[in-house]
């Protein structure tokens, strides 16, 4: 699959390769380790300045998902049996990479009973036993299974991230029929319900073909499920078979969205072009 030219981005989508070797540490231990980010799967343009500064979003459960969201660059199709080991080695990395805020994702694992809740709730123990690093972790919707968003809610990871991806209106084109959005906002009442000292987080791509009515309407939505944290970012597509950019946000725009935002109530946001659910996700926790 080819990746539309970086000669049609606009100016400020455009990034220097960051210099030196660290970049080469961080993804020679992935490799050694047998682990999966999200940062090569989703072809994250923060990669190489991520894996510079020595950290990475870890993605669990395999590196083949169930969904088939028209926005995402992750596998699809037949998923392999949940591997045991996956939590000590993810434990490991975050250990020899010295981190102290370690993210989790994952791809969605509609074929277990739990959506893979309980091996979250290892990889959690694993670090913690590891590190005494805070842990953010970034699930799927768990195909709306209150059960297993209580499982990972009672491990009490110091941030319960889960993106929206878009505006109710496109959420189907999107994240495809599987998903709905009303269990999202399920996710975050839940958890404000269950344990309010735990941090939540939320992320929309924007460029998708919102308009600024809807965009504002499903924040506020998400500040009424209990919603505290926000990153706002630019979608772009990661080959010609998913779906196109329809509007490209000026960097001048994202601060403004991002102040409105702040303003609505929200008590950490990230907007910009280059902001992803997991940016510089230790500062915002901070």
């Amino acid at each position: 699959m080819n990746r539309p030219s970086a000669e049609h981005l606009p100016r400020w989508l455009k990034r220097n390769v960051p210099k030196g070797n660290a970049n080469h540490f961080t993804a020679k231990l992935v490799d050694q380790l047998r682990l999966e980010t999200v940062c090569d799967h989703a072809k994250c343009p923060n990669r190489m300045e991520c894996y510079a500064q020595k950290t990475a979003t870890f993605m669990i459960l395999g590196d083949v998902c169930t969904r088939r969201c028209g926005f995402c660059h992750v596998s699809k199709g037949k998923t392999r049996p949940v591997d045991a080991s996956e939590p000590t080695r993810l434990a490991e990395a975050a250990r020899r990479l010295g981190l102290k805020h370690v993210v989790i994702t994952c791809v969605t694992r509609d074929d277990l009973a739990d959506g893979g809740a309980a091996h979250f709730v290892r990889c959690i123990q694993q670090v913690r036993e590891a590190t005494d690093a805070t842990i953010e972790v970034l699930p799927s919707d768990f195909a709306g299974n209150g059960e297993a968003v209580d499982l990972v809610v009672d491990a009490r990871p110091e941030v319960y991230n889960h993106n929206t991806e878009t505006v109710p209106r496109l959420f189907e084109t999107v994240r495809g029929r599987k998903a709905d959005y009303r269990w999202t906002l399920a996710m975050f009442r839940r958890i404000q319900a269950r344990n309010p000292e735990i941090k939540t987080k939320s992320g929309l791509m924007l460029g998708l073909g919102e308009t600024r009515d809807e965009l504002f309407d499903t924040l506020a939505d998400l500040l009424d499920a209990g919603c505290e944290m926000l990153t706002l970012g630019q979608y772009l597509r990661p080959s010609l078979d998913h779906l196109p950019v329809v509007r490209y946000l000026e960097p001048e725009e994202f601060d403004a969205l991002g102040e409105a935002a702040r303003g609505m109530g929200f008590r950490q946001v990230a907007s910009g072009p280059f902001v992803r659910s997991s940016y510089h996700a230790r500062e915002m926790v901070q």
